[in-house]
């Protein structure tokens, strides 16, 4: 106990620990409570700093941030309207008809499985194969009666969807237009003294930037060309696996394991043990290999380097907490973390600084 109130009262005398202890844990509670209230807020938060990048594009050509926020606003909207009307009511579908398909599937590989108890009788029993598809049928069972519960209940998603559709275009551009303006009336509640808070940020928040556009780019294309090589095979339900291909990558080392098994397993079903399977194994393998070794470090180039471990523990805990947006922001938190670690300051009080291991050696 000696050693803990030691340490408290060396850490925390000092004023600028305090500000940032405080300011990270208001951050988090204010998330961690009201997350889900603020969910228009933080969409609209993400699309902005997507779309700001476009904005500075425009004004470094010359044209005045007005109407470069009002140009990038309406491409925004164009987006918008072609992914409610055509891309929406498209993955709706595919998801609706692979529903559909699954007992028909799932039967067709208890057959195919039937068959290791005549080879491998010492290995696996018939009575375990029929115990492992009956889980997978209540499981399917329940996925089904789930997407019948949000069929039912499609009055008020429509209406939270409609609310969300006016709100959160609407943030985005107040957002775009006076960045300047909210951030000033945002730090006229901190303290002035905040070099420690101000220096964490700033680190923090173009890692942020970067990643939001980086990533959301690397899911874009990789959707995209997952989608236009799928459709090239004759693959079904091309659009939705190239969708589940793309956020795949939100979820380093794991997501490319977990999407391979609904794409050869539709592939499988759909061909067989033939050549057309092989080839879309093969095709997808490539697309995993582009994007580990080119897109991803030509897009993420300046995002901060963090230990594998380090990127798994914080998808599973912040995921944990918040869901999508936990795994979203599980990078760009661990980030946060390792700059205010960098940054605390050591024995004779002077912070260390935030920067990467790259730049440091660049600099010596």
């Amino acid at each position: 106990m000696q050693l803990v109130k030691t340490w408290f009262e060396k850490h925390f005398n000092n004023p600028q620990v305090v500000i940032l202890t405080v300011l990270l844990l208001t951050g988090f509670g204010v998330i961690y409570f009201f997350g889900k209230m603020l969910i228009p807020f933080f969409a609209g938060l993400i699309i902005a700093y997507l779309l700001d990048g476009i904005v500075k594009q425009f004004m470094t050509r010359g044209l005045p941030k007005l109407a470069a926020v009002i140009i990038t606003f309406m491409f925004f909207v164009l987006i918008l309207f072609f992914s409610i009307f055509w891309l929406v009511p498209l993955l709706t579908k595919q998801v609706t008809q692979l529903v559909q398909q699954l007992p028909i599937m799932i039967s067709e590989a208890q057959n195919l499985l039937l068959q290791l108890p005549e080879h491998y009788p010492k290995f696996i029993s018939e009575e375990q194969v029929f115990e492992i598809f009956s889980v997978i049928r209540g499981e399917v069972g329940k996925l089904a009666q789930n997407i019948l519960s949000i069929s039912v209940a499609s009055v008020v998603g429509l209406i939270t969807l409609l609310v969300y559709l006016i709100i959160v275009p609407l943030l985005v551009f107040f957002f775009l237009k006076d960045k300047e303006k909210i951030i000033s009336w945002f730090s006229g509640f901190l303290p002035r003294d905040r070099s420690l808070a101000t220096k964490v940020w700033e680190d923090v928040n173009v890692q942020i930037s970067n990643y939001i556009r980086g990533k959301t780019w690397e899911i874009i294309i990789v959707w995209g060309m997952t989608f236009v090589v799928f459709t090239f095979l004759n693959l079904q339900y091309s659009m939705l696996l190239g969708a589940i291909v793309g956020f795949s990558v939100l979820i380093p080392y794991v997501g490319a394991a977990v999407a391979t098994i609904p794409v050869a397993m539709v592939a499988y079903f759909q061909w067989g043990f033939e050549s057309e399977f092989i080839w879309v194994l093969i095709s997808y393998a490539i697309i995993q290999l582009l994007d580990g070794n080119v897109l991803a470090p030509l897009l993420l180039a300046e995002v901060v380097d963090i230990h594998p471990v380090a990127v798994i523990a914080a998808i599973l805990v912040f995921g944990g907490l918040w869901g999508f947006w936990g795994i979203f922001f599980a990078i760009p938190l661990a980030t946060l973390i390792q700059a205010v670690i960098r940054s605390w300051p050591i024995e004779d009080d002077q912070p260390i600084p935030i920067e990467s291991e790259e730049s440091a050696e660049n600099a010596s």
